[in-house]
């Protein structure tokens, strides 16, 4: 039997668990493409950044990942410029591939709306490692000068976080909590931080369970977070941000979590796509057009009853699980499964030791919550550091 040349691109949630389901076949001869060596475990952004975990809990280097797989799997590091379809081709900035099947899982990047003056020069994304890490060496050198005014004029630190999402709730419940923490364990005089939420609806967490909303608003009332709902940037500067509403607020630096977009390979596939630009996908999670050719994750996007699914770790997950067992039965010339993919519960950090959750319709808060959601970050990061730490034993015994 020949083998079957399988081809991921992004190396994020749901690329590494289709790699991790194809490649207990023999015959699936298994490329990973991404433009970083690492996985980046983005639902821990906000620990990263409060000093809870630091870089190396984070990620997981994708090479020794790989190598921890029987020979059937192996990844480069290489940026994907294109595909053509016709040909079945991947094209890399260094190299073509042949592929008999293709799963796109590239995910997305942080949307800076063009028409807010100054939000790509004085704004802060978090959803790639790189300005995560900038971010948070920023933040904590804020703190330090704030620690060397103490007894003298100690100004306050104003943070801006614009979007009231899921992102933008639990970076602003994380820093409140840290900050509080640091000043008070520490016996600081200084203490002064001001973190205002600037939301465009008319509550935060827009679109989610009314409980989960509510609880939400409680804790961040607790961290002493302003939120100014129904409100919208409209500029910013090095020292300021002004609101359509006509505000103008002090900031010492500002993230901005208003949304998402399909990243630059999505935007130039000649994919049928939807109006947000996202891939559209069937009922089997294939590219439409293309029964070789899935994409999953936060490059396109799935619906349950009627409604848009998030694009959220556990979504990508599900979705990898489907693709990979559509593969094989593509493989095996049997039916397709259709994707039954349904949010199998939230959990909603809201600062050191607390979160709230709905767990198969089960409400829960405060540290239990908080715990729950550290255990499944933990189960996933040790899943993959027990495959890594494998290939890093094949590689150095070799």
């Amino acid at each position: 039997m020949g083998k079957h040349k399988i081809i991921v691109i992004g190396g994020g949630y749901g690329g590494l668990r289709t790699v991790e389901k194809l490649a207990k076949t023999p015959q699936n001869e298994i490329l990973l493409l991404d433009k970083n060596s690492y996985h980046f475990t983005q639902t821990e952004v906000y620990d990263l950044i409060a000093n809870e975990e630091d870089f190396a809990q984070v990620t997981v280097d994708l090479f020794t990942f790989c190598s921890g797989f029987d020979d059937n799997v192996t990844f480069l590091k290489q940026e994907v410029n294109n595909i053509d379809f016709k040909n079945r081709k991947v094209i890399t900035t260094v190299q073509r591939f042949s592929y008999d099947y293709l799963v796109i899982a590239v995910g997305a990047r942080t949307k800076f709306v063009e028409d807010v003056i100054g939000l790509r020069t004085h704004a802060h994304g978090i959803k790639s490692l790189h300005r995560a890490m900038y971010f948070k060496q920023k933040f904590e050198i804020s703190l330090f000068k704030r620690v060397e005014e103490s007894g003298t004029s100690c100004k306050p630190i104003n943070i801006i976080v614009a979007g009231g999402g899921l992102s933008g709730v639990e970076i602003a419940a994380q820093m409140a909590s840290f900050s509080k923490e640091f000043y008070r364990k520490n016996n600081f005089i200084c203490r002064k931080l001001n973190i205002v939420l600037i939301n465009a609806n008319e509550h935060v967490l827009y679109g989610l369970d009314k409980v989960l909303v509510e609880k939400t608003e409680v804790r961040l009332k607790e961290l002493e977070i302003r939120v100014k709902n129904q409100r919208k940037v409209v500029e910013i500067t090095q020292n300021s941000v002004r609101l359509n509403s006509g505000e103008v607020m002090e900031m010492d630096f500002m993230i901005f979590t208003g949304g998402i977009e399909p990243n630059a390979l999505v935007q130039n596939l000649t994919l049928e796509k939807n109006r947000a630009g996202y891939i559209v996908s069937n009922e089997y999670l294939q590219a439409e057009g293309y029964s070789d050719v899935f994409a999953i994750g936060d490059c396109t996007t799935i619906f349950h009853d009627g409604k848009i699914l998030a694009p959220t770790a556990d979504t990508a997950e599900q979705m990898a699980d489907i693709c990979a067992k559509n593969i094989t039965n593509l493989i095996a010339s049997k039916p397709l499964l259709e994707h039954k993919i349904n949010s199998r519960g939230i959990l909603i950090a809201l600062g050191r030791r607390y979160a709230v959750a709905k767990i198969f319709g089960i409400y829960l808060g405060g540290y239990f919550a908080y715990i729950i959601k550290k255990s499944v970050e933990k189960i996933y990061e040790k899943k993959l550091e027990i495959r890594s730490r494998r290939g890093c034993k094949k590689i150095f015994s070799s």
